[in-house]
């Protein structure tokens, strides 16, 4: 009987159907393709026959896809061979033109992945991969010992290019010279008032008030970069806000000449000098490695290159493993000490600090060490040791250095730095006396020896040291310090030849300008020598000073009259002679000791004007100058400040102050306000004694957040 072709098909065939379904719908999984379910339905339903098959497709060419062996429903059908022909032909032609049109970049892909070979074997393969992926499934923490300290709301919060301690020295900047140049200057130094630190002794230092004042070490925090490093070029102090940058009025420039013909020709030498020592530098190439190290050469390479590409955690695992496998390995615990070295800048954590310190001294202490090794561990040590502040330590190491290389003049060189960090100038003048005997042109020797004549006040026995120190252009001469010194010597024995120098160290970027000599600067604040109280904004202080000028002027003259101890010599050598003592009520912001139980009018009035009393970089003291009493001219620390100065008892004739080239009178209760960044000069030629009351302020261009965060001076 013929079967109709609405009649269902036979229980047989529908399970074949099936089957051929399942099987249609594996090779489609297989194949790659797409299911109903994925893209929705169709829009068209295809063309069946009449029973029930789908209707052959029309292709472009006109011909119809016949049913191929095999195929279910007589659609269309290709073999395994098939696909494989068409996928390798697609490959073909897509390297074709991967290649010719230059697609992709293979050396730099394979540049990329190299940078993950963990184990050394020269490619990137599965057991790469696995380190790879351990290490993205497991993100690093920052863990609370790593991350540096949150700076105080009220506590300095930006470290400035300055060495530990500095203070209100006018003349004389700082007792300590530069650090050797540092490339990295984001730690925070201990702070030592936190419990469980060990902590050497740093000796005091005196002010100009004459009061022994705490060497406190420097905070560094995310305001200045160079912080600890010692260079006095000009610099923005504090980021965040930047002041309003105003045009500096025009400033008067006499006395400032061009450099000669022969400061030219030194300049060039100097430069030529530099440029074949980098040379000899270059062609001579240190040996790092002894035989134990030539073994794993290729490890440490692999090691070295992670390090080198920044992974620092990958590293640190490569040089740890390296050191437990091969402990007598000096380059591989080198390697280890310069990862964490990398890492506590990174994350700027003294204690991983500490460990590269611990770990480049164990790097020198293992036997068969190169010497070329033993030599850079060992300074590299003695600098991170003076980062931290600990001063005796980095002693000790560069004396270690100095007795394994006694002819190394440099080590010897750095050796004098580190004794007049410590305050112990005549280790240092031992030191570059030793250096001159064997190197008597060696520049750096002489511009540390001139300082420290100077600092004797050896004025005339300095100045050619100085002079020829700088003139050698060695490095670690160009310092805004010497140039500083030498100016200052030259004004002390009439030498105009002074404002050469003050010139040259103007166009060397030392100073803002020849009269503008201050090293710890904040760039783009107003600079002008005399000053008017509305163009400081501080009306209402000023105000406030000359109505109650008689109650602070008793109130000094009570305390002169009951104790003149408290009046303690200036002791840092800006007079050329006389006598002048201060009493300091306000210190870097803060009161000094007792002070005010003796004006306590004084201190009240104060307290209510916190741009002097809050004033970081300045003081309030109370000043007396005694007839026949000469000042030099010198300059102050900071362009941050300005100074007032209230008259309290003035004779007359005969006081007078000098800011570049003007000269003005005090009045009693009266205000004079000056930039004294710039350079000044007094004169007391009267009968009787002089008395002023001064009062620093911050720059009225600092922001908040400069006022907060910059450090003390």
């Amino acid at each position: 009987m013929r079967r109709c072709a609405s009649s269902q098909p036979p229980v047989e065939e529908i399970h074949a159907e099936e089957e051929e379904e399942e099987e249609e719908q594996e090779v489609f999984q297989e194949t790659g393709g797409v299911n109903e379910e994925q893209v929705g339905p169709v829009e068209e339903p295809l063309a069946r026959e009449p029973d029930g098959r789908p209707a052959p497709v029309e292709h472009k060419n006109g011909k119809r896809a016949e049913a191929g062996p095999g195929a279910a429903d007589g659609g269309p059908r290709f073999s395994m061979f098939t696909w494989l022909v068409v996928v390798a032909l697609l490959g073909v032609w897509s390297s074709v033109a991967v290649f010719y049109f230059d697609i992709v970049d293979y050396d730099r892909v394979l540049g990329k992945l190299a940078a993950y070979d963990t184990d050394g074997d020269g490619d990137f393969d599965v057991e790469d991969a696995k380190v790879l992926l351990e290490k993205t499934s497991k993100p690093e923490v920052e863990t609370p010992t790593q991350r540096a300290p949150e700076p105080e709301k009220d506590g300095p919060a930006a470290q400035e290019t300055s060495v530990p301690g500095s203070q209100d020295v006018e003349s004389e900047i700082q007792a300590a010279v530069p650090l050797p140049p540092l490339d990295d200057s984001h730690f925070v130094p201990d702070d030592p008032t936190e419990p469980g630190q060990r902590y050497e002794e740093e000796p005091g230092s005196i002010d100009t008030t004459g009061v022994l004042v705490e060497e406190s070490q420097p905070e560094e925090t995310e305001g200045e970069s160079g912080r600890y490093q010692t260079s006095s070029k000009l610099s923005a102090e504090a980021e965040g806000e930047e002041p309003p940058k105003t045009e500096p009025e025009p400033e008067p420039q006499t006395g400032s000449t061009q450099p000669t013909e022969s400061r030219q020709e030194a300049d060039g030498a100097a430069e030529k000098a530099a440029e074949e020592q980098k040379e000899k530098a270059k062609k001579k190439k240190p040996k790092l490695l002894n035989k134990i190290d030539k073994s794993i050469k290729s490890e440490i390479d692999a090691a070295e290159k992670l390090r080198r590409k920044g992974n620092l955690d990958m590293a640190l695992k490569a040089f740890d493993s390296l050191v437990q496998q091969h402990p007598l390995s000096p380059r591989a615990r080198y390697g280890k000490a310069q990862v964490q070295d990398d890492l506590a800048e990174k994350l700027r954590s003294n204690d991983l600090l500490q460990s590269a310190i611990n770990t480049y001294g164990e790097a020198a202490e293992l036997p068969d060490v190169t010497s070329d090794l033993l030599r850079a561990a060992l300074k590299r040590r003695a600098e991170r040791q003076q980062f931290l502040g600990r001063m005796r330590g980095s002693l000790a190491t560069l004396q270690k250095l100095v007795d394994i290389f006694p002819d190394d003049v440099g080590l010897r060189n750095d050796l004098g730095v580190a004794h007049l960090l410590l305050g112990d100038n005549k280790g240092a003048k031992k030191v570059y006396e030793e250096v001159l005997a064997v190197a008597p042109s060696n520049g750096f020797a002489k511009v540390h020896y001139g300082f420290i004549l100077k600092a004797e006040n050896k004025i005339a026995e300095s100045i050619p040291y100085l002079r020829e120190g700088l003139e050698s252009g060695e490095p670690g001469t160009d310092d805004g310090r010497f140039y500083f010194h030498l100016g200052d010597a030259l004004q002390r024995v009439g030498d105009d030849s002074a404002y050469q120098w003050y010139e040259r160290g103007h166009q060397r970027g030392h100073f803002a300008s020849v009269w503008q000599r201050s090293l710890y600067n904040v760039e783009g604040l107003k600079a002008q020598p005399w000053w008017t109280p509305q163009e400081t904004g501080y009306t209402d202080l000023v105000r406030m000073l000359e109505r109650n000028w008689k109650t602070i002027r008793d109130e000094a003259l009570a305390v002169m009259d009951r104790s003149r101890g408290r009046f303690i010599p200036e002791e840092e050598n800006l007079r050329e002679k006389g006598e002048w003592g201060q009493y300091t009520l306000w210190q870097q912001g803060k009161r000094v000791g007792n002070a005010c139980q003796g004006v306590p009018k004084t201190c009240a009035l104060m307290e209510r004007f916190p741009e002097a009393t809050g004033c970081k970089r300045g003081q309030i003291k109370f000043s007396v100058m005694q007839p026949g009493t000469h000042v030099w001219p010198h300059t102050g620390p900071t362009n941050c400040r300005l100074r007032m100065h209230l008259g309290l008892v003035i004779p007359a004739p005969g006081c007078r102050i000098r800011c570049t080239n003007q000269t003005r009178e005090w009045e009693e209760g009266r205000v004079l306000i000056f930039d004294d960044s710039f350079e000044h000069e007094v004169w007391q030629e009267a009968d009787s004694y002089r008395l002023i009351f001064i009062v620093d302020v911050w720059h009225p261009e600092l922001s908040q957040y400069q006022r907060q965060t910059l450090s003390p001076i």
